[in-house]
């Protein structure tokens, strides 16, 4: 490894959900400020290859990278406070390693000999992390490792960073996020679970240089020493982490507590310019002082955990901020949505999005949704399967065509709107194999999408295998909806819009993919502005 990149892990204690996610891209984008060029990578100990086959409730939305793959959604947190792509290599999991390993010693790479965790497995893990830095492009790198510190999985993570610590002293270091919890009955803070993580790091061979603390209460002078004393780090080094407001404050925070300031010195870096986060402070004040507020209704199956649509609800955020409304996203569960209760479940809102997602699950209430919005002139946002949610219900009500629907789910419908792509006809496993990443996109000159983006050419990542079946496209068209976005290779119909609706648009892409703080995303911005006017505007 080169001596001109740097790498940061991030490892976590007690208990998951800490925020390691958020701890690392905060401390990126300190660095970052300072002028310094960061990426992060987020190992996972699971075996799936990617998460692309998990179901959201285990795991969450599948964020997707321009290169096409199908990730943790942490990278989506990486991009929005970063502003900077990530790709496969900032994602990688056991089963990819383990995967790659096995095909190595089919292939007969390793002369003969017994393949073992050490060497074998860690020595993969080794470059996998070293990948992003061998290039050059980057000072420092930030690895967070999934999961907490004793788990099983996670153990040749664990001991691969124990190797690097020893084989390039000066270029890495440890972050440990652990918990200080409070207890009511005691009235204080404990800080055994904290001593009690850190020595198990301790057992693997690992010493944290930095701790960090997730609190509800402020960490004092005292307990500070005492976490300092029993876990062996320096004073500066024992970082408080207190709940905060959103997670934007985070950065901020974490620049009060100096913890970038600590990294650099025990990375042996020079400061730089303290950081220039004033874009960011601008950002923050808009966020906490709107101008006005819109609700809009977020319609999907998996309501119940917010994490399977994380990007939509952070791109509201940012569009919200871009509009100086604050957006209310009303959570409204696709499939207790029928026609007998429709009006009073959305009632009240300014705008509609459908979400997207698979299977038969909680259709037919998207559908329901869609009709209630075209039917009462409601800003409508219809992303992947809520796109063809509206080809569907249009087709339907509009074209009359009552047996319409998707071959995704009745395979063998008789008017088969929606239909599975040519090339993906002959695929049989399901890993990987979508039409993923990102493509360009021919937009229509005065559309609303158009309007958005300011500009016809655009490319937005995909994660499909179904599409417009371009055999209707003329009926549609002749009946009020168009087609506004096209693939210009393929012809494949990528936005779809009702031009005398107030804002009726279907993406066949994912928009909220490429939402970050800096860069709002058009539509989402088009959207919620769209929200704005109806609700200041509609008697």
């Amino acid at each position: 490894m080169s001596n001109s990149t740097k790498y940061v892990f991030v490892t976590g204690g007690v208990t998951s959900s800490l925020g390691k996610g958020i701890i690392s891209a905060s401390l990126a984008k300190l660095l970052q400020a300072r002028g310094y060029s960061v990426t992060i990578q987020k190992l996972d100990p699971y075996i799936n290859i990617d998460p692309g086959t998990l179901n959201p409730y285990e795991h969450g939305e599948c964020f997707v990278t321009d290169d096409g793959a199908e990730t943790d959604l942490d990278l989506g947190h990486y991009e929005r406070f970063l502003n900077v792509p990530t790709s496969q290599a900032n994602n990688i999991t056991t089963g990819r390693i383990y995967q790659s390993v096995i095909e190595k010693e089919r292939k007969g790479e390793f002369l003969g000999k017994t393949v073992q965790v050490i060497p074998h497995i860690t020595d993969e893990i080794k470059n996998r992390i070293q990948i992003l830095g061998s290039k050059g492009t980057y000072d420092i790198v930030i690895t967070e490792i999934g999961g907490t510190v004793g788990d099983i999985e996670s153990l040749p993570y664990i001991e691969a960073v124990r190797q690097m610590l020893w084989e390039y002293e000066n270029d890495c270091i440890v972050v440990h996020l652990t918990l200080v919890p409070y207890l009511a009955a005691a009235g204080e803070l404990k800080t055994k679970p904290t001593q009690h993580s850190v020595k198990q790091l301790l057992e693997l061979g690992v010493q944290p240089d930095i701790l960090c603390c997730r609190t509800e209460h402020e960490l004092d002078l005292t307990l500070r020493k005492k976490i300092a004393k029993f876990c062996n780090v320096s004073m500066n080094a024992v970082i408080e982490s207190r709940d905060a407001e959103s997670i934007y404050d985070v950065p901020l925070l974490m620049q009060e507590e100096e913890l970038d300031k600590v990294v650099l010195e025990k990375l042996g870096l020079p400061s730089k310019s303290s950081p220039k986060l004033d874009t960011w402070k601008v950002f923050l004040e808009r966020l906490k002082n709107p101008q006005d507020e819109v609700s809009i209704g977020l319609v999907g199956k998996y309501v119940e955990l917010k994490d399977a649509y994380k990007s939509i609800s952070e791109s509201f955020i940012h569009a919200g901020v871009s509009n100086e409304v604050r957006v209310n996203v009303k959570w409204i569960h696709s499939e207790r949505l029928t026609q007998n209760n429709i009006e009073e479940e959305l009632q009240g809102l300014h705008g509609i999005l459908v979400a997207p997602g698979f299977g038969s699950r909680g259709i037919s209430g998207k559908i329901e949704a869609v009709k209630y919005a075209r039917e009462n002139n409601i800003p409508f946002f219809g992303i992947c399967l809520g796109m063809q949610c509206a080809v569907i219900e249009f087709a339907r009500n509009v074209l009359h065509l009552a047996d319409a629907h998707t071959t995704e789910i009745a395979e063998d419908c008789p008017h088969p709107v929606i239909s599975m792509m040519e090339e993906q006809k002959h695929i049989s496993k399901l890993g990987g194999t979508m039409r993923l990443g990102a493509y360009k996109c021919q937009l229509k000159p005065n559309s609303n999408s158009f309007k958005a983006y300011n500009t016809d050419k655009i490319s937005e990542r995909h994660r499909h295998r179904f599409e417009f079946n371009n055999d209707y496209l003329e009926s549609f068209e002749n009946a009020g909806m168009i087609s506004a976005g096209k693939n210009p290779e393929t012809g494949l119909v990528e936005v779809v819009e009702i031009p005398s609706h107030r804002w009726f648009v279907g993406a066949q892409f994912h928009p909220e993919y490429k939402s970050t703080v800096a860069n709002p995303h058009p539509l989402f911005v088009a959207f919620v502005n769209a929200a704005k006017d109806y609700k200041n505007n509609v008697k």
